[in-house]
């Protein structure tokens, strides 16, 4: 039996790092939309109005897979592609570069900044590290091989090609990535340390925090102490397991929540956008793994510093 053949190729360029949206027209259901502008209008009028869905028709901005502007009174063609570019929400620039730690013909390891989102989704799109790494680098097919929290800053491993993403995504997977993460918090001098953490934790979709519950552990943390001073430490934390939240979550379990969470342990008032004066005090140090291309050992290391920690600027 045959697959499903691919769609074509996308006619429109990327816009500032996005690609254009894709959308297969459905069968139509006894006759309902005797034109593609019926259809569209149908589709998206809910979404964005229908005086905005019949200006992008006038404007040419639905194209076919040869790139020519779809016209409202065509023929309703069930299977036919589309292509157009969303618009935009106003977003605020999150004011931090975006570094590059390493780059060659497979590979881009990102130093990401705070408060940069790793891919678009809801409503940060064009401040997203992919988006702004396409368009500052010039690589429109790069892409992400995991995601590392918005509030979170440090590396994160791209790859250049979308057809290598597989290989390296295996590797996340599988567990064959050493990742090496650095926090600010609390210093307890009653708390024995080196220890390794272990616990199930359950996020629920549209629930900010994570939680912990009894059963079988889902999720481990080695969690140990660099230095102290001035009533704070400085912590490496070495996950074995990638659950959302989950460093936040064991430093708070044992009483050390990171200094600047707004979630653990107790979720505040979202400040909205433009607010980047308490950076979440925990960084993506280190990355290490056997390249699954090459064979070559890899390590990589972040640039970037916590400035909560005494003596940073």
């Amino acid at each position: 039996m045959r697959g499903r053949a691919r769609p074509p190729a996308a006619p429109l360029p990327q816009r500032a790092g996005v690609d254009a949206v894709r959308v297969r027209l459905p069968a139509d259901p006894g006759g309902a939309w005797p034109t593609l502008g019926d259809h569209l209008l149908d589709r998206f009028a809910g979404a964005v109005g229908a005086g905005r869905v019949r200006a992008m028709l006038a404007d040419g901005c639905f194209v076919g897979a040869d790139g020519v502007p779809a016209g409202a009174g065509e023929p309703y063609t069930a299977g036919r592609y589309l292509w157009f570019h969303r618009d935009f929400a106003p977003e605020v620039r999150v004011p931090f570069p975006v570094g590059v730690v390493h780059r060659d013909e497979r590979l881009v390891i990102a130093d990401k900044p705070h408060f940069l989102s790793t891919t678009p989704r809801g409503r940060h799109v064009t401040q997203t590290l992919v988006a702004r790494l396409r368009d500052e680098l010039g690589l429109p097919e790069l892409q992400p091989a995991h995601r590392l929290d918005r509030l979170t800053a440090g590396l994160v491993l791209c790859v250049v090609r979308a057809g290598d993403r597989g290989a390296y995504q295996t590797l996340f997977r599988d567990r064959l990535v050493r990742k090496e993460y650095e926090a600010v918090a609390a210093y307890d001098p009653g708390l024995t340390l080196p220890r390794t953490v272990r616990s199930r934790i359950v996020k629920e979709r549209g629930v900010i925090a994570a939680r912990e519950e009894p059963g079988t552990a889902n999720s481990e943390s080695r969690v140990g102490l660099l230095e102290h001073r001035d009533g704070l430490g400085r912590y490496r934390l070495l996950p074995a397991t990638g659950r959302t939240h989950q460093l936040r979550v064991h430093m708070n379990s044992l009483g050390l929540p990171l200094v600047n969470d707004p979630v653990y342990p107790v979720v505040e008032p979202d400040p909205g956008p433009g607010d980047f004066g308490r950076p979440l005090q925990l960084l993506a140090r280190v990355l290490e793994f056997t390249d699954p291309v090459t064979g070559e050992p890899h390590r990589f290391e972040s640039g970037l510093r916590l400035a909560a920690w005494p003596g940073v600027d």
